[in-house]
């Protein structure tokens, strides 16, 4: 008010006053207010304000304002902060959906609970154990739920819900279009068989949904093949005037010039949905009869290509035949690595093989667990596609039943989820799961991904540049028999198989992985030294402290400078994601977040090393467990041996016989048992 009224005294106010208009009018109507009330002479004469006219009271109520309206438009208000525990009290015990608001309203989370109380009370404890749960509550500023009758529909609802908000804290099905089929029309007098994609409110007959492009283009081909049906379009069909190629190759039986009969092509036509409907064994029968029915009046040309038909139908249907029937079925397998799951679905419709899709849902950054992935995948998949009678999958997901529930509502008929253990159905999972497998692997091998996993290890660790040569060693032996060093090499592009090496170690104490190790490294780079050859950006150790030492001094030894040394020391029960890097010279520690990149691809290059080292070991010791010491004997050739273990009936006797036994023996002079007396006595092994 002080400064209102020096401001006032300086003229300025006084004229920005006199301005205001229509606002000035109501603080000049409130002063006289003041002044009438004798409230102004009091506030003056305490404030040491020398003026009582109504003007300078107007003018400072007027600056008062406007330094209230200025405050209200340009600070922001506080953010209301959100109370759980009032919250909770208002929220009922039955079965919903819920939705974690963020502070500008934003949805961070989707979920849904048979009582929404006390799931949602979970939330709001004391002591939250998944870093992920409690990030995202710290961010919570609102939670609005949905009451639903029954947990299936809050699990429908759920996924609706998931797919149209896409919450950062949830497991994404990210999946642009939808699935092809193969059309028929209705309207046309002579119908076409066509690739389609889109909404299924044509009129005709669709018959899908295939996994891809590809699945629906190379059955077209084999329908060209098998039924003469034409696939061409409407303006190509009715501006012809002479048969195309496809007639020519026998691909068309040639309706746009009237080269077959209406009942002929109608015919053919069935026979198409037929075989689309799984109904193969339908069509075989009538091409029999009519093949017989040809041969019978002596058109063996007629019959001899109802004869081929048939055959390739037979053949098409052992190829296709997958589910023992004509039910509908879809194959699901799920594999997880390195943070990343690939999803595998294999669509049976009508006892034919339709092919497969693979799908890599998009994951919180959790450590998220097969059987909740696939919950949530098989939810949010099911929305806009076909719901089969049954699904098979190789993990069960989390709560089976209410997802059963949730897709027969959707369906409108029963459907169930089932994991077989035995059985031809398991051989199917069991073939799902290797695709997944493989298209996971393709999926870390991709130049992309390895590009992207390169940049963030170039971050964490901080290089100067991008590693284009990366080793990893591993020392593999069971209880110190046929220890075997793997040496792992990986480049830009991923592993270069052709520089992989194995080093098998002799000559150190059993067991001792120290001693290993510093084998395998002096053996990799005094060649590396010697021959001025390739040195790793990275060297990789998969072992922890004492390993890195062993590698440090071999480095120091030979004098190689240049390479970043990282020891990969595994986690509290060798959980994958709890792995700790060693740098700096053995003395700086480095815990990287299980979603990271960097850390996924060191995995990738420690379990490639530990499978190569492994599969060398194994190799070794098999070998040395089913060769016998009397090969490692120079001049005893396999007919000697052979002669040696008949005469003394086995090896035991061998070892215990002299040399003037063992010269007795046909082809055995004396000079060579003598080399066998002395090899098993131990005097010059």
């Amino acid at each position: 008010m002080t400064f209102a009224f020096y401001m006032w005294k300086k003229g300025s106010l006084h004229r920005v006053a006199q301005a205001s208009g229509y606002f000035s009018s109501h603080c000049r109507q409130f002063a006289k207010t003041m002044m009438f009330l004798k409230v102004w002479p009091v506030i003056s004469s305490s404030c040491g304000i020398a003026s009582k006219s109504i003007v300078g009271l107007s003018i400072i109520l007027f600056c008062v304002s406007i330094a209230a309206l200025w405050q209200n438009t340009h600070m922001q208000a506080p953010t209301p902060i959100f109370d759980p525990q009032d919250f909770l009290k208002t929220v009922p015990h039955k079965p919903g959906v819920y939705r974690m608001l963020g502070k500008e309203s934003e949805i961070l989370y989707v979920g849904k609970a048979r009582d929404l109380r006390n799931r949602l009370s979970s939330y709001f404890r004391g002591t939250i154990a998944n870093s992920r749960t409690f990030a995202m509550v710290k961010q919570i500023c609102n939670v609005e739920i949905a009451i639903t009758g029954t947990e299936a529909e809050a699990l429908l609802l759920e996924s609706n819900l998931i797919k149209k908000h896409a919450p950062r804290y949830n497991i994404l099905l990210k999946d642009g279009k939808g699935y092809p089929y193969i059309y028929i029309t209705s309207k046309q007098e002579y119908p076409r068989i066509q690739f389609y994609r889109g909404s299924r409110k044509l009129p005709g007959q669709f018959f899908g949904p295939y996994p891809s492009a590809g699945a629906v283009r190379q059955t077209l081909h084999l329908m060209k093949k098998l039924f003469k049906v034409r696939q061409c379009e409407d303006s190509f069909f009715a501006n012809r005037s002479r048969p195309c190629l496809e007639y020519q190759i026998k691909r068309c039986s040639g309706p746009c010039v009237g080269l077959v009969s209406k009942e002929d092509y109608d015919q053919s036509v069935r026979h198409a949905i037929q075989f689309l409907q799984g109904r193969t064994q339908d069509v075989v029968g009538e091409l029999v009869q009519k093949m017989e029915a040809a041969a019978s009046t002596l058109n063996f040309e007629k019959a001899a290509e109802f004869r081929d038909q048939i055959e390739s139908l037979r053949h098409i249907s052992q190829q296709q035949y997958v589910s023992g029937g004509n039910g509908n079925v879809d194959v699901v397998a799920i594999h997880l690595d390195s943070g990343i799951a690939s999803v595998q679905v294999f669509t049976v419709r009508n006892g034919n093989n339709l092919g497969n899709r693979n799908f890599f849902p998009q994951l919180p950054d959790e450590d998220a667990e097969p059987a909740e992935i696939l919950g949530y995948f098989l939810a949010q998949y099911y929305l806009n596609h076909d719901v089969p009678s049954d699904i098979l999958v190789s993990v069960m997901p989390d709560e089976p039943e209410v997802l059963e529930e949730m897709l027969t509502l959707k369906q409108g008929r029963k459907v169930a989820i089932r994991q077989p253990q035995r059985g031809e159905r398991s051989k199917w999972v069991e073939m799902a799961q290797r695709n997944a497998e493989q298209a996971l692997q393709m999926q870390l091998l991709s130049k992309s991904g390895m590009q992207q996993r390169l940049f963030a290890l170039q971050e964490v660790l901080g290089l100067d540049e991008l590693p284009s040569r990366m080793e990893c060693f591993d020392i593999s032996h069971t209880m110190g028999e046929a220890t075997v060093a793997s040496c792992v090499v990986f480049d830009m592009n991923g592993p270069a198989k052709s520089e992989y090496r194995r080093y098998n170690i002799d000559g150190i104490q059993p067991g001792d992985d120290y001693a290993a190790m510093h084998q395998a490294l002096t053996r990799r780079f005094r060649r590396a030294s010697a021959s001025d050859g390739k040195l790793p950006d990275i060297l990789f150790i998969d072992g922890g402290k004492g390993q890195v030492s062993q590698a440090l001094d071999v480095l120091a030894e030979l004098q190689v400078s240049g390479v970043e040394i990282v020891g990969i020391a595994k986690g509290e029960g060798r959980k994958p994601g709890l792995e700790t890097l060693i740098i700096e010279q053995g003395n700086g520690r480095l815990a990287l977040p299980e979603y990271s990149k960097a850390l996924h691809l060191i995995q990738q290059i420690r379990d490639e090393a530990h499978r190569f080292a492994i599969t060398g070991h194994r190799a070794r010791r098999q070998k040395a467990r089913t060769q016998s010491p009397l090969e490692q004997i120079e001049g005893l050739g396999a007919k000697r041996r052979q002669v040696l273990l008949k005469q003394f009936g086995g090896l035991r006797a061998v070892e215990r016989a002299s040399a003037e036994e063992l010269a007795k023996v046909p082809g055995i002079s004396l000079e060579l048992a003598r080399r066998i007396y002395d090899f098993f006595n131990g005097e010059d092994k």
